[in-house]
């Protein structure tokens, strides 16, 4: 897989920054749009924006590199991944909490009418 999905010559490098570090940052992303009422495009654009922020870090602790686009790519599809999850939560949690006599929760990520 190193050399497809990272480029780091360890896993554990590619999993701290990218799943722990950049995972939670955008799981915390998704719970901030969620939560303000703001739309999953301006999620996206936040992703976009967060993949960027993630190369550079690969790039400045690990001599990764800054512009290749195929790692971009995973970083953000990882991301997008867990900001998703995050969005999806909190606002299932609004939505059945703001309106509880309107919806019930389905799943821990939906909600459907009573």
């Amino acid at each position: 897989m190193q050399g497809i999905l990272y480029e780091e010559p360890s896993i554990w490098q590619f999993l701290f920054i990218t799943v722990i570090m950049g995972g939670w940052t955008a799981w915390r992303t998704g719970k901030s749009v969620a939560e303000n009422w703001q739309s999953y495009t301006t999620l996206l654009i936040y992703i976009l924006l967060l993949g960027v922020a993630i190369r550079f870090i690969h790039h400045a602790l690990f001599h990764g590199s800054m512009l290749t686009f195929q790692y971009y790519v995973v970083d953000t599809v990882v991301l997008l991944l867990f900001a998703t999850l995050g969005y999806r939560y909190y606002r299932t949690r609004q939505m059945t909490n703001n309106y509880y006599w309107l919806y019930e929760k389905a799943s821990p990520f939906s909600w459907k009418s009573k």
